[in-house]
C-alpha cells in the first residue's frame, strides 16, 4: 500500500526528494479514529485509484483494504493524517507498537536487542499505510506525510513492513534512512515482508515543518 517517488529523482542534500510548487494550497489535518472511519469509502476510492489492480479484483482488493483499516483504527495509538487540495490527494495512518511485541511474532531470527527495548519502551510507531493519488507521487507527497505522522516527540523509531519482492518500494525506503532489518512472515498469506525501521532520536526540531509548499495541520477534537 506503500506510495514511493519514482526512482532517479534528484534528492536534497537531507536526502528528501524536492518537492515542485504547488498552485494550489495543500491542507494536511490529523485524524483520530473516529474520523478516519466517517472518511472510510473516501478512502477506499482513493486506494483502489491508486493501486494497479488486475481486471477483476476491483472489488476484493477494496474489501481487504476496508477490513484492514477497521482492524486498524482500533489498535491503540492509531492515527490518520490527510492531505486535501481541495480534495483528498493522499493519507498515511499508523499505530503505536504494543510494549509485548506481539507486532514483531514472525520475525525471523533473532530481533535486535535494540529494537526489543524500544518495543518495550513504548516509543515505536508502525506505518501501517500510505496511499497518494498517482498524480500527486511525483510531488514527494508520499515522504512528507510519513515524516509528519512520525514527528512526535514521544517517538524513537518508525517501523513498517513491506513485501519482499516489491524491490524498488524496500530501495526507496532505505534510500531515505530507513534500515531493513530483517524478514517477517505474517500468516495466513504466503507473503514474506521487510521489516524497515528509522530512528527518530536524531532528527532536528525543524526537520518536520519543512516544507515547499504551504500546509497546515489541524488536530482531532
Amino acid at each position: 500500500m506503500t506510495a514511493l517517488p519514482g526512482p532517479g529523482r534528484p534528492r536534497t542534500k537531507s536526502g528528501r526528494l524536492p518537492l515542485a510548487t504547488r498552485t494550489t494550497p495543500l491542507s494536511l489535518r490529523r485524524l483520530n479514529r473516529w474520523q478516519a472511519e466517517g472518511l472510510r469509502e473516501d478512502l477506499a476510492d482513493l486506494y483502489a485509484e491508486s493501486c494497479a489492480t488486475t481486471p477483476g479484483w476491483e472489488h476484493r482488493r477494496r474489501k481487504d483494504f476496508l477490513r484492514r483499516l477497521t482492524r486498524d483504527t482500533w489498535r491503540p495509538g492509531f492515527t490518520m493524517l490527510t492531505a486535501q487540495a481541495p480534495g483528498l490527494v493522499g493519507y498515511v495512518f499508523g499505530f503505536s507498537v504494543a510494549r509485548d511485541g506481539s507486532w514483531w511474532r514472525g520475525f525471523r531470527g533473532t530481533l535486535p536487542q535494540d529494537i526489543a527495548q524500544l518495543t518495550m519502551s513504548g516509543r515505536v510507531f508502525a506505518i501501517s499505510g500510505t496511499v497518494v493519488r498517482p498524480s500527486e507521487r511525483y510531488h514527494g507527497l508520499a515522504d512528507r506525510l510519513q515524516e509528519r505522522l512520525l514527528a512526535d516527540d514521544r517517538v524513537l523509531l518508525g517501523v513498517t513492513l513491506v513485501d519482499r519482492t516489491h524491490r524498488v518500494a524496500c530501495a526507496g525506503f532505505r534510500s531515505r534512512g530507513w534500515h531493513d532489518i530483517g524478514l517477517l512472515y505474517r500468516p495466513p498469506g504466503p507473503t514474506v515482508l521487510r521489516a524497515l525501521v528509522l530512528p527518530l532520536a536524531e532528527r532536528t526540531a525543524t526537520e518536520p515543518d519543512d516544507l515547499a509548499y504551504p500546509a497546515r495541520i489541524r488536530q482531532p477534537h
